[in-house]
């Protein structure tokens, strides 16, 4: 294994780095569009149940079969692999989104109502700043999530670690197989433990002292 990490670092390291850019952007993209449909649920209070379902049902898709929609739609490379890690990351961010911001209390909505906030102001300095912390926590486990799905993007010929696990099971019994295998599946833990540890610390600097846990 020693061997194989000194003669190969250059490229996990640069597989680790596609990852990785690979999960963030797709957890960004996500985020954005989960809060955005959180918004427009919150509004529309009979879209809840619709919107659990389906995110009930999406989470239950294998996403071996998602990706080969995505093939169809996106060809091979990035494209289909970001597309299929959104969706995934979509769906935990989406019900904690919607949790958090049904949760703020409405005494307080109208405070700000009654200092002249228009809707906007009320979401962005009230709504969004106490549902903040419930929204991260969904957004923590969509990484952790976003981590281990982003490996079959290998499947589409996509960046990451995937590319080590699928080449060392493909030739398993050979000349490293199992020590490629075994570097894209602990390299991809680590990822998630730093990204995790990223989040914890963006945490503390995006959530207000006075309503943190």
């Amino acid at each position: 294994m020693r061997d194989f990490l000194d003669e190969r670092w250059a490229d996990i390291l640069f597989r680790s780095y596609q990852h990785v850019s690979l999960v963030v952007q797709s957890l960004l993209l996500a985020t954005i569009i989960a809060i955005a449909l959180a918004m427009l649920i919150v509004s529309q209070p009979r879209l809840a149940g619709i919107a659990n379902a389906i995110t009930a049902i999406g989470l239950t898709i294998p996403s071996l079969a998602l990706l080969g929609v995505a093939l169809v739609i996106f060809g091979v490379g990035a494209k289909p692999s970001i597309a299929v890690v959104t969706f995934y990351a979509i769906l935990p961010i989406l019900r904690n989104a919607v949790v958090g911001l049904n949760g703020v209390k409405p005494e307080l909505l109208e405070s700000a109502k009654g200092m002249g906030l228009n809707p906007a102001g009320q979401f962005l300095r009230v709504r969004l700043p106490l549902a903040w912390p419930v929204i991260l926590a969904g957004l923590r486990v969509s990484a952790q999530m976003s981590m281990g799905v982003a490996a079959i993007g290998a499947y589409a010929l996509g960046p990451g670690l995937g590319g080590s696990i699928f080449s060392g099971l493909s030739r398993i019994g050979g000349a490293n197989a199992v020590n490629s295998a075994l570097v894209g599946t602990i390299g991809i833990v680590i990822l998630a433990m730093l990204l995790d540890l990223a989040l914890l610390f963006f945490g503390r600097l995006t959530i207000s002292r006075g309503i943190r846990a």
